[in-house]
């Protein structure tokens, strides 16, 4: 079984307009769905994915019943767990997500650059208490991010300090931070916190790709691909090159995500 930890897609009537945005953000990164569950779906079948999960990001206090709406209308707990998001400075973000958790949603996914916020500032303490009490896993996404420019909300150093502030699982995206690999291995590596792989291809030398997996337990390591951005053949050539044991990649294609969400 491969289960894909991080994705995204669109409600289809703004999709084209959401990823032709990011890509421009970006650079000009290049997509490879058209933002769709249904081109989610296709990715899925074309790189042997059996479930993926739908991170989504509220990036206005305005968008969080929508998102969360959305969000819950093509979480099946099948091919798709969709997770839900709280604009921290929303006046009612304690109260979305005690909704994020009665529509059924397992998380919520946090990107301090298009919510402006530090993962590390005391104003987040009620929401992260929230999010515990409630027992959602948080994905933060973690490091650089193309789209803006530095400081950058969620670095090593402040999600090592915000950990402590969490009694439910947290996810560092993308390794435990884009461009931040030294950083991940001196301030995260061996907390209680899990990584994903996602975005790793061609982007994290195989050295650090090493070096992380030798600190930090593969019992805290999910697999993931950014879809649209990269695709699952990309990030298992990846994987496939670190010469990892069998076991060891099995947890972190299934078991791992398999535990937090409560797949049997």
């Amino acid at each position: 079984m491969l289960i894909d930890f991080h994705t995204h897609c669109f409600p289809e009537k703004i999709a084209a307009k959401a990823v032709e945005k990011l890509s421009f953000a970006s650079g000009g990164l290049k997509y490879h769905t058209d933002g769709t569950v249904e081109g989610l779906r296709r990715s899925m079948k074309e790189g042997g994915v059996d479930a993926s999960v739908v991170l989504n990001i509220a990036t206005n206090a305005h968008q969080q019943k929508n998102v969360n709406d959305f969000a819950a209308s093509i979480n099946n707990c099948q091919d798709i767990f969709s997770f839900g998001s709280v604009f921290p400075d929303s006046e009612d973000a304690l109260y979305e997500l005690e909704r994020i958790k009665a529509l059924g949603l397992k998380g919520v996914k946090l990107h301090p650059d298009y919510q402006g916020f530090n993962v590390d500032d005391e104003k987040m303490k009620p929401i992260y208490k929230k999010i515990s009490d409630l027992g959602l896993i948080t994905v933060f996404h973690a490091g650089f991010d193309y789209g803006f420019p530095p400081p950058y909300g969620a670095t090593p150093e402040k999600l090592a300090k915000a950990l402590s502030w969490f009694e439910s699982p947290v996810i560092a995206a993308h390794w435990g931070g884009v461009n931040c690999n030294q950083g991940v291995l001196d301030l995260l590596c061996g907390k209680d916190i899990y990584f994903d792989v996602s975005f790793g291809y061609s982007m994290l030398p195989r050295f650090y790709a090493e070096k992380i997996l030798e600190k930090h337990s593969t019992d805290k390591i999910l697999f993931g691909t950014d879809t649209p951005w990269h695709t699952a053949e990309m990030e298992m050539r990846l994987l496939n090159n670190l010469m990892l044991r069998a076991e060891d990649m099995k947890k972190i294609t299934s078991e791992n995500a398999k535990k937090l969400l409560g797949i049997k």
